[in-house]
C-alpha cells in the first residue's frame, strides 16, 4: 500500500503567507474529513523545555487551532508529563513552562489540558497484545478525545536516530508508568576515563540513580529507568547508551504504545512533521544545538509511518551545515541520522510500525501549490 504524504516548503510572498500555505496542506491532508462539529480535538505537541528553543513555534499551533474551530471542532493543546528532573515533571510546572515559552491562549486561541493528569497518573490501560506489552497506559484526555492531531517538531534522538511522528505519538502521550515501561532496559554506563567528577548529571535524574563515586559519576542499573536525561547532559560524553538488543526493542515499545494511542482513533487522526529547526537532540533538553540541515518545510498524511519516512528521507536528501555537530557537513544523499548515531538503526521504527499495520513505508509525496491569487 502506498500513503498519500503532503507537503509545503517554507517560501511565502506578500500574497501568500506560510499561514495560508499551512492551512491548504491541512485541507489537502484532510482535516475536514478527521474533525466533526463538537469533536473534541488533542492536538499534541511538545510545549519545549526550559531553555529549548527547537520546538514548534506557537503561531503555527494557532493556524492549526483556526483550522480546527473553522470546522466546528472544540481544540485543546496536550502533552504529557515527563519522566526526568526538567521544568515539565507535573501539570502546574509542565503548563507554566508552556506559557513562558509563548503557549498562552491569547497566543493559540486554546487551552492547555495536560494529558495525565497533575502528578502523571491519571491515565487509561488499552489493551494491545503485542510482543512486549498486552496493555499500554495511555493519558487519560488523548484516550477521551474525539480525535487526535500530533504536531512533530522533526529532529535527531539519541535513542531513535530521529523523533518525529511516532515519537511524539507513542512516547509522548503516554503517562508516566507508560513512559516508564517504554525506558525499561536501556540503563546507560559510564566511562569512567571521560568522567571529570562534575557531578552535572546527578541534578538530572529524576530517580537519584547516579551519585559520585571517587570522584566518578556511578548509575544504579536497579533504580535507573532509562530515561536518558543523564546522556543529553553530560558535556564529557561520559555517560552512554548501553549499545544492545534495548534500543530496538525501546523502539518496538515506542511503536506498540503509538497504536494504543491511535486504537479508539480510526480515521480521526492527523500526523504533521515540521521540518525546521533540525537539531541533532530532542526538546527534552533545557538547549537547542545548532540545526544540522537547513529549514526543509512541512509535512503532513493521516499515515504516522508515511510521514515519519517522507521526513526522514527529506533530511537525508538535503545538505549539511557547517557549523553543526555534522561538521565536516555530509552531502546530499548522505546518512544525516547515521552519522549523528551511528549505532542506532532509525529504520527499525518505521519497519516495526508497518510490521503491525500502523501504516506503510511506501509513500506518494504531494507537493502543494497555492492556487492563484485572483486579479
Amino acid at each position: 500500500m502506498t500513503s498519500n504524504v503532503y507537503f509545503i516548503n517554507l517560501r511565502a510572498s506578500y500574497k501568500e503567507s506560510l499561514f495560508k500555505k499551512l492551512a491548504l496542506l491541512l485541507d489537502k491532508a484532510g482535516l475536514g474529513t478527521v474533525v466533526q462539529p463538537k469533536d473534541l480535538v488533542a492536538v499534541k505537541l511538545h510545549f519545549g523545555e526550559t531553555g529549548n528553543t527547537g520546538f514548534v513555534r506557537p503561531h503555527f499551533l494557532r493556524e492549526i487551532v483556526r483550522g480546527i474551530k473553522a470546522l466546528k471542532g472544540v481544540p485543546f493543546l496536550t502533552d504529557a508529563n515527563t519522566l526526568y528532573a526538567g521544568s515539565r515533571g507535573h501539570s502546574p510546572d509542565h503548563i507554566v513552562t508552556a506559557l513562558k515559552n509563548g503557549f498562552s491562549y491569547a497566543t493559540v486561541e486554546a487551552p492547555i489540558i495536560i494529558a495525565d493528569g497533575l502528578r502523571g497518573r491519571s491515565q487509561i490501560g488499552v489493551a494491545v497484545e503485542r510482543h512486549h506489552f498486552e496493555t499500554v497506559y495511555i493519558g487519560s484526555e488523548i484516550v477521551n478525545a474525539d480525535v487526535l492531531i500530533s504536531i512533530a517538531h522533526f529532529k535527531g534522538h539519541e535513542l531513535c536516530g530521529f523523533g518525529g511522528t511516532l515519537k511524539n505519538v507513542g512516547m509522548g502521550c503516554a503517562s508516566r508508568h507508560g513512559k516508564m515501561a517504554q525506558h525499561a532496559g536501556v540503563a546507560p554506563k559510564v566511562k569512567t576515563k571521560r568522567c571529570i567528577g562534575c557531578g552535572e548529571c546527578i541534578p538530572r535524574c529524576s530517580q537519584g540513580a547516579i551519585r559520585l563515586f571517587r570522584k566518578k559519576a556511578r548509575i544504579d542499573p536497579e533504580t535507573c529507568i532509562g530515561c536518558g536525561e543523564c546522556i543529553l547532559v553530560c558535556e564529557q560524553e561520559a555517560i552512554q547508551v548501553q549499545w544492545n538488543k534495548s534500543v530496538p526493542e525501546f523502539m518496538e515499545k515506542m511503536v506498540e504504545y503509538t497504536e494504543g494511542v491511535l486504537k479508539n482513533k480510526r480515521r480521526k487522526a492527523l500526523f504533521v512533521n515540521f521540518l525546521t529547526d533540525l537539531t541533532p537532540g530532542c526538546d527534552c533538553l533545557p538547549y537547542s544545538d545548532a540545526p544540522f540541515v537547513a529549514d526543509i518545510g512541512i509535512l503532513a498524511s493521516s499515515d504516522p509511518v508515511a510521514v515519519d519516512q517522507a521526513a526522514a528521507d527529506l533530511v537525508n536528501q538535503a545538505a549539511g551545515l557547517t557549523g553543526s555537530r555534522l561538521d565536516p557537513p555530509p552531502g546530499p544523499g548522505k546518512d544525516k541520522f547515521r552519522t549523528l548515531y551511528p549505532k542506532v538503526d532509525w529504520t527499525h521504527q518505521l519497519t516495526h510500525a508497518e510490521a503491525l499495520g500502523l501504516g506503510s513505508c511506501s509513500y506518494r509525496l504531494t507537493k502543494i501549490d497555492s492556487p492563484t491569487p485572483k486579479k
